[in-house]
């Protein structure tokens, strides 16, 4: 059964030096592009999830300025009506839970201390218009003149702060949106590297292949043409130790073995030739 087995090759193969070449570039794009996505994916969320904390921000501040004006204009109206029937009630847990909430998603620590600046500027609004029964009722106070001098300028100063505040989560928001920008393309420049290195490697394979593979069976095959043709002593050798080298020391050996037997036949011819001319002479 020895016989039939077939005997292992200990040369480097051919196939698995191509496979290694282009397998490797294949895994370097393969991995680089798996960096960028994962890179884009961890970025995205995270910017995303700051521009939506902006966003609700915006949303509940101006929820705020709008509850606190409302109330602001039906206590001008009481005063302008001189009808105290018309006193408006305020939802003072509803505001609260926002202005929570509010404080929950600014992700900014410097606009932390402005929201605090909000709060505190609120509750003296709201301190302020608690007064307005007892001013309305009372007869040695005008009503008009302590809406607007005492009651107003806190709402006055309450809107500034929440104007302020906005104009600070707007900047937040603009600033995450450059960096989500700026992160897209930092998130794309693995893949950009990757696809560079993976040209480089083509180039540097394309080399290799042409050098050490295409380049000598261009050479064998004109060394066996010029052996066809002209009868050239075939005499190319290159270095290497895989499969090409062994097919080019088979080459020689059997060129070599067909001179030989080349020269064998033509000098049997001439012994024949010289056999013949004797016995025709005898």
């Amino acid at each position: 059964m020895n016989l039939f087995r077939k005997k292992k090759d200990s040369r480097p193969s051919m196939r698995l030096k191509l496979f290694f070449s282009l397998g490797s570039v294949a895994a370097i794009l393969i991995l680089s592009g798996a960096i960028s996505i994962i890179e884009y994916r961890r970025m995205s969320a995270y910017v995303s999830d700051l521009i939506a904390s902006n966003i609700k921000s915006i949303n509940l501040s101006q929820r705020l300025a709008d509850m606190t004006q409302e109330y602001d204009q039906q206590m001008l109206s009481v005063v302008l009506m001189n009808d105290i029937s018309l006193m408006p009630e305020f939802n003072l847990q509803l505001f609260q839970a926002q202005a929570d909430s509010l404080k929950s998603s600014v992700t900014s620590l410097s606009s932390l201390p402005i929201v605090d600046t909000v709060s505190v500027s609120f509750d003296t609004f709201m301190k302020t218009s608690l007064k307005f029964d007892e001013v309305f009722l009372a007869d040695t106070v005008d009503t008009k003149e302590w809406f607007f001098g005492s009651l107003q300028p806190c709402y006055n100063d309450f809107r500034r702060n929440i104007d302020t505040l906005n104009e600070a989560i707007h900047e937040e928001l603009k600033n995450n949106s450059a960096d989500f920008d700026a992160g897209f393309y930092r998130s794309i420049m693995p893949g950009v590297v990757s696809v560079a290195a993976g040209l480089l490697l083509v180039v540097l394979l394309m080399y290799f292949i042409l050098v050490y593979y295409v380049n000598p069976i261009y050479r064998m095959s004109a060394g066996v043409d010029n052996y066809r043709s002209v009868g050239k002593r075939y005499g190319y050798t290159f270095d290497g130790d895989d499969q090409l080298a062994n097919i080019n020391s088979g080459l020689v050996e059997l060129i070599e073995e067909n001179l030989e037997l080349k020269s064998r036949v033509k000098g049997l011819r001439s012994e024949r030739e010289k056999m013949l001319n004797s016995a025709d002479i005898d």
